[in-house]
């Protein structure tokens, strides 16, 4: 891969990761109930998330899903109908100000799982990796190079703005002590995920 070129497919990498979506809502959530720590579980979890979509258009199985009515629909169903189960689960959180035990309810694996389901069950994701990576891919060249410069350089931007939006709900909305305001909080994450996955639900393929 030429540096123009992975210069170019850098900075769309950053405006793909500074996009506000369900990825940065999750960040967000757990930062706040769990803190910066437990909630870079979360973070990996969407990492790996990011790497399954990149593999699925690799293998040109992106393209077959985006052609294919029904698998096209089952995954878009299955996002859906799981961010509104997250926001379910946030409006039912116990309005309490944020403490990190071995008692917590979720495990690092939980948010790993969580994370990795948020941006796996995203078919809008692949739609949008299938119309974005193949751009920057010389056809000519050696293919598994260059997916994986580009994993990369989607793993450090990726991570570097969800870590920042997981550290800025730890060290901001944790703050907050009063049951009300956690609980306003709560409400506007179970919110943002059920508008999420209400955004999803109308999405369709171009």
């Amino acid at each position: 891969m030429q540096l123009h070129t992975w210069l170019a497919f850098f900075a769309a990498a950053w405006i793909i990761s500074l996009s506000p979506g369900a990825g940065a809502i999750s960040c967000m959530s757990a930062g706040m109930r769990y803190g910066y720590r437990k909630g870079l579980w979360n973070i990996l979890g969407l990492q790996t998330g990011i790497l399954l979509l990149v593999v699925i258009v690799a293998m040109g199985l992106g393209a077959i899903l985006a052609a294919s009515a029904l698998a096209f629909s089952l995954i878009k169903w299955f996002g859906v109908a799981y961010l509104v189960w997250l926001g379910i689960q946030q409006w039912r959180a116990e309005a309490k100000p944020m403490e990190v035990s071995a008692e917590d309810a979720r495990s690092p694996r939980q948010l790993f799982v969580q994370g990795f389901l948020v941006n796996a069950s995203n078919p809008k994701g692949i739609i949008f990796m299938l119309a974005v990576l193949p751009q920057f891919i010389d056809p000519q060249a050696p293919q598994f190079v260059q997916y994986a410069i580009c994993t990369g350089t989607l793993f450090f931007t990726d991570a570097v703005v969800m870590s920042g939006y997981t550290l800025l709900a730890a060290r901001v909305l944790s703050a907050l002590r009063e049951p009300a305001h956690i609980r306003r909080l709560n409400l506007t994450f179970g919110g943002l995920f059920v508008g999420a996955g209400l955004l999803l639900a109308g999405f369709k393929r171009s």
